[in-house]
């Protein structure tokens, strides 16, 4: 485990080089060569905006930031450093595990198309194998005329089984089959596509209603998780659409796609204020490993590193 923990550890430092050289770096500068004013807070909440974090969050982080600075009488920059790092590490941390203990596990994905739906699908299905689970897919996403195939070739180089109908089937038949299939042959999880339109919200809430049926009438022991996969390139912008389409969905959790693509990583703490929702996964990557269990310990220590380097230790 400790080897796994390195290596995911080893990936999201890598995936979020761009953010944490761009934005994160001048907040560490910011922090560890000024004193701690007025000035030093007003910089902080522009630079946490520029990362992406979003308005309200930004000011609420500093919020919490001056009031740890005057009830534990912090001194230097480095101190607020380390207290804002641990401030982002709580803001972040999930209160609770997924729920993967039905027979089968159930996780539904949803998400509007060119998130990277149909490649997050294959990447936890290949990260869950790697775990030892048995996986099948499901091809739930019958309105768009490539997705099944689009998914069949992914579902190869995961090395999994995948079971799906002709266009415009329904989707929660195809999700009943597949979860029954699961049930009988001993598979531990079935992770399903969903269609990736823009619904209005009731269409969204009757359609996913009716696949949560279909799961439990497949089979009664399943659990069932709903992933809501956005584009941390789009990052705020992305929240914002996914406002309601998370409500009506009634997701339970957030995978955070393209973390690599942008300077922008910040987003990650206005998704977790916005939608209300735990980060799940991080995608860093385009291989099929490149989809990583979100750690809120590891991000803030990525972000913000321990013992950043000062000018005159390089000399």
């Amino acid at each position: 485990m400790g080897l796994f923990d390195s290596f995911r550890k080893k990936k999201l430092q890598d995936g979020l080089e761009k953010t944490r050289t761009g934005f994160f770096q001048s907040i560490v500068n910011t922090l560890t060569n000024s004193q701690i004013d007025d000035d030093l807070y007003n910089d902080l909440e522009e630079q946490l905006i520029l990362a992406d974090v979003g308005p309200s969050t930004a000011v609420r982080l500093v919020d919490e930031l001056r009031d740890v600075v005057e009830r534990d009488h912090l001194k230097t920059g480095e101190q607020a450093l380390k207290a804002l790092r641990e401030i982002i590490r709580l803001e972040i941390s999930p209160h609770d595990e997924m729920d993967l203990t039905g027979h089968p596990a159930v996780v539904l994905v949803i998400g509007v198309n060119g998130v990277g739906k149909t490649t997050t699908i294959a990447k936890l299905a290949y990260l869950y194998k790697d775990l030892g689970k048995r996986v099948m897919l499901a091809a739930g996403d019958t309105f768009r005329a490539a997705a099944s195939e689009q998914l069949e070739t992914w579902a190869d180089r995961a090395g999994v089984p995948l079971v799906k109908a002709g266009e415009g089937a329904d989707p929660a038949a195809v999700i009943f089959d597949a979860v029954q299939s699961a049930n009988a042959r001993g598979y531990d999880m079935v992770i399903a596509d969903t269609a990736g339109r823009l619904h209005n919200k009731k269409g969204l809430m009757d359609e996913l209603s009716k696949i949560a049926r279909s799961v439990k009438k497949a089979s009664p022991e399943a659990s069932l998780e709903v992933l809501l996969v956005l584009d941390a390139i789009t990052g705020q912008n992305a929240i914002s659409q996914a406002q309601e389409f998370c409500r009506a969905a009634g997701a339970t959790g957030v995978v955070l796609t393209k973390l690599d693509g942008t300077p922008k990583g910040g987003c990650i703490l206005g998704v977790h204020e916005k939608l209300g929702l735990p980060i799940r996964f991080v995608g860093v990557g385009e291989k099929i490993d490149d989809l990583i269990f979100f750690s809120a310990t590891d991000f803030s220590e990525a972000l913000l590193p321990e013992l950043p380097k000062k000018e005159e230790e390089q000399a």
